[in-house]
C-alpha cells in the first residue's frame, strides 16, 4: 500500500513560514520539514512479482533505481522507461516505498525496465536543478549505446544487457510530467548522445500552470492556489505562471511541434484541479503541426495522482492497463 501522511508537529513560532501545503510540508525561510515521501525503503527481488531492483549513482547529484521483471530469456530485450517522480519539485523519492511498491507491480504488468530517477529537491536546490539532473540521467540511460569499449566498465549490466533503445520511453507524473517535457524539448534542441531517439511519451497528471482560467481550477479554488504559490517557491527566479517552465503554451515557449517523440499518451483525472492542463496539452500538441500520435485517457471522479494513493482501485488498475499498452505498441 501507499504510504499515507503522518500528523505533523505544530509550526514553529519563531521562524517564518514561506509555504505549507499540509500534512505534506512546510518550508520555513531558513529550513524545510517534509512530513511525507522521504521515507526509505532498500533495493530487493520482490516476492509477489519476481521483479528484481537495484540502485545506481550516475553523478555526484543523480542517482536512480531500476527494475527489472523476471526475463523470458537471458538475452531479452524489453522496452526501457526512463521515470520522473512528482512530488512538486520538493517531495518524493526514487528510494520512497510508494514508489518501490507501483513500480514493482508496474513493470512486470508491462514488462519494461524501469530508470526511475532520483533528482535533487527544491528549494534547497531550486528549478530548474532537477531539469538539470534529469538530463544528466537520460544522458547516462542512452550512454549505454556506445559502442567505446572503455566505456563498457561504466555501464549498468541490466541497461546493456536488456534496455531496447527502439522502444525508449520518457514518463512522470504531476511535476515529473513537466520534466518529462522538458526533456523531450531539450532532445529536440540538442539531440540525445549516441543518436538515440524517443519513442513516446507517458504524461500522467501534469503539472503545468497558467494565467489563463480553465474549468478545472475551479474543482478546488484553494488547491488551485496552492499551486501557484507553491511555484513560485520552487522556481524563485519564475516570471510567473506564464513562464515557459510551468506554461508550455506560452509566446516564447519552444513550439510544441518540435517535441522530439513520436507517440504522447495524456493520463488526467476527471477530478483533478489540474485536468484540464492535461487536456489541454494534448489538443494543443495536435493542433501544433507536431507530426506524431497523441491520445488521452481520463480516469472518472478521479483526483491528482490518485493511483499512488489507492494503487488497486479499478482506475488505477485500468489506467496501468492502457501505460502498458502504449508502452507495448
Amino acid at each position: 500500500m501507499a504510504a499515507v501522511p503522518v500528523a505533523p508537529p505544530p509550526a514553529s513560532a519563531d521562524d517564518e513560514i514561506v509555504y505549507e501545503s499540509m500534512p505534506c510540508i512546510r518550508i520555513y525561510k531558513n529550513r524545510v520539514e517534509r512530513y511525507f515521501g522521504s521515507e526509505f525503503v532498500a533495493a530487493s527481488t520482490d516476492a509477489a512479482t519476481g521483479v528484481a531492483s537495484r540502485d545506481v549513482v550516475i553523478t555526484p547529484n543523480v542517482s536512480a533505481r531500476l527494475y527489472l521483471p523476471p526475463l523470458a530469456a537471458a538475452d531479452a530485450k524489453l522496452p526501457i522507461l526512463v521515470y520522473y517522480h512528482g512530488g512538486g519539485f520538493c517531495l518524493g523519492s526514487a528510494f520512497n516505498p510508494t514508489f518501490h511498491a507501483y513500480f514493482n507491480s508496474f513493470a512486470a504488468l508491462a514488462n519494461v525496465l524501469v530508470v526511475s530517477v532520483e533528482y535533487r529537491l527544491a528549494p534547497e536546490h531550486p528549478v530548474p536543478a532537477a531539469y538539470a539532473d534529469s538530463w544528466e540521467a537520460l544522458v547516462w540511460a542512452v550512454s549505454h549505446l556506445s559502442a567505446d569499449s572503455a566505456a563498457g566498465d561504466k555501464q549498468d549490466p541490466w541497461v546493456a544487457g536488456h534496455a531496447d533503445f527502439s522502444r525508449l520511453f520518457l514518463g512522470g507524473e504531476s511535476a515529473g510530467s513537466n520534466i518529462a517535457h522538458h526533456m523531450a524539448m531539450r532532445a529536440a534542441a540538442e539531440g540525445l548522445p549516441h543518436g538515440a531517439q524517443i519513442r513516446g511519451l507517458v504524461m500522467i497528471h501534469p503539472y503545468f500552470l497558467g494565467t489563463d482560467k480553465v474549468p478545472s481550477d475551479d474543482l478546488n479554488p484553494e488547491a488551485r492556489e496552492s499551486l501557484a504559490s507553491l511555484w513560485r517557491v520552487m522556481c524563485p527566479a519564475t516570471t510567473g505562471e506564464d513562464d515557459p517552465l510551468i506554461n508550455p503554451f506560452v509566446d516564447g515557449a519552444p513550439s510544441l511541434a518540435s517535441l522530439a517523440c513520436g507517440r504522447v499518451l495524456v493520463c488526467v483525472g476527471e477530478g483533478d484541479v489540474l485536468r484540464d492542463r492535461g487536456r489541454a496539452y494534448h489538443d494543443r500538441l495536435k493542433a501544433s503541426g507536431w507530426q506524431g500520435e497523441a491520445a488521452i485517457w481520463q480516469a472518472p471522479g478521479k483526483g491528482h495522482t490518485f493511483h499512488l494513493l489507492e494503487p488497486s482501485c479499478d482506475e488505477a488498475v485500468e489506467q496501468d492497463k492502457v501505460i502498458s499498452e502504449f508502452l507495448n505498441r
